[in-house]
């Protein structure tokens, strides 16, 4: 007689494991037409608009207001401890350029611009949209996948550099209204104690994270069923699947980058 919890975890199995497979095909599919034919360049703009410009507020918002906390809290602790906001613009500029800059904006745009990408093919998919493109002699993985992975490659990490800046921005007016610390002050913690090394930190992982991302959002877009309903279960399931695997990829990824001295 079989177990229903052994019966559940076998299917659980079954379902990861072809999950994974399909996304080997659709990775090793984006390869070859990224390196097989010519871009296409008005979709490549089309989706940097949708995936960088659209998303710029939200994370202007975003890492100012972190940047705002952050010295808040900081400066708010020295002076318990030494009676003085020490180090302030040290201490936000390593938070936002290592961890804080690209997690928090690879976060808000897996919400909003993988939320986007994934309702789009979703719907093409489930109103047989794809279909047609192959029937008029199209590939859907060189006219939709390809710009979209370019898109979320090149437009992330530079909404992370943005990020960064407006996040020590933010602390830089915290820094000065609340807890008298200088602009010179500021910015000299700045530069005497990071370096580039700190900023490519987190400007690395933004590349990992972009292209995850991507992964899962047109996966989760291409194998949507079950019309209205379908893609907007796809659309959460991919939300939350990139946000999860931003906060472990993130954990790997800076392990790694220590290890190697980064």
């Amino acid at each position: 007689m079989k177990h229903p919890i052994l019966q559940e975890i076998g299917r659980d199995f079954i379902g990861i494991t072809e999950a994974l497979g399909s996304a080997a095909l659709l990775l090793r599919s984006v390869f070859f037409w990224f390196f097989r034919s010519g871009f296409e360049a008005g979709e490549i703009v089309k989706q940097a608009v949708k995936i960088g410009v659209d998303s710029l507020a939200v994370t202007a918002l975003t890492s100012f207001f972190t940047g705002m906390v952050l010295a808040l809290q900081m400066g708010s602790s020295m002076r318990n401890l030494f009676n003085e906001p020490m180090f302030i613009g040290t201490m936000v500029a390593f938070s936002m350029l290592k961890e804080l800059g690209p997690v928090m904006t690879s976060i808000v745009v897996a919400g909003r611009a993988g939320a986007v990408v994934t309702a789009e093919i979703g719907t093409m998919q489930v109103t047989e949209q794809i279909d047609a493109l192959y029937t008029l002699g199209t590939n859907p993985t060189r006219y939709l996948l390809v710009p979209r992975y370019i898109a979320f490659m090149v437009m992330l990490p530079l909404l992370t550099v943005f990020a960064d800046f407006l996040g020590v921005v933010g602390g830089c007016l915290v820094g000065i209204v609340k807890l008298g610390v200088s602009p010179s002050v500021y910015l000299e913690d700045i530069l005497t104690y990071l370096d580039i090394a700190d900023f490519m930190h987190g400007f690395l992982k933004t590349f990992v994270f972009a292209f995850m991302i991507a992964t899962v959002s047109c996966y989760k877009g291409l194998s949507t069923k079950g019309g209205a309903e379908g893609v907007g279960k796809a659309t959460t399931e991919a939300v939350v699947a990139s946000m999860v695997l931003v906060m472990v990829l993130d954990y790997f990824i800076s392990a790694l980058l220590v290890a190697v001295g980064i």
